[in-house]
């Protein structure tokens, strides 16, 4: 995920690193969700990955909206 969405070769924490990963961590928690549905207290951190991405998606938008228009194409959200 980092390869694919990294500026430079040492790019660790961009904020289009940071999206990528939490989207990938996001879509194993959904998928986590299917079979436990009763696992709520794993749902209070799924909530806080998606606050988290929010923010940083809301804030590279308010930045670079071009960055933002692409690596939300890339993502597919």
């Amino acid at each position: 995920v980092i390869e694919d969405n990294k500026r430079s070769s040492a790019d660790t924490g961009s904020p289009e690193v940071k999206v990528a990963l939490l989207t990938a961590r996001i879509e194993l928690m959904t998928g986590h969700f299917k079979t436990h549905k009763k696992d709520h207290h794993s749902r209070r951190g799924l909530q806080q990955m998606v606050k988290s991405r929010r923010s940083l998606l809301d804030n590279q938008k308010k930045k670079d909206a071009v960055r933002y228009k692409s690596l939300i194409e890339q993502l597919g959200l």
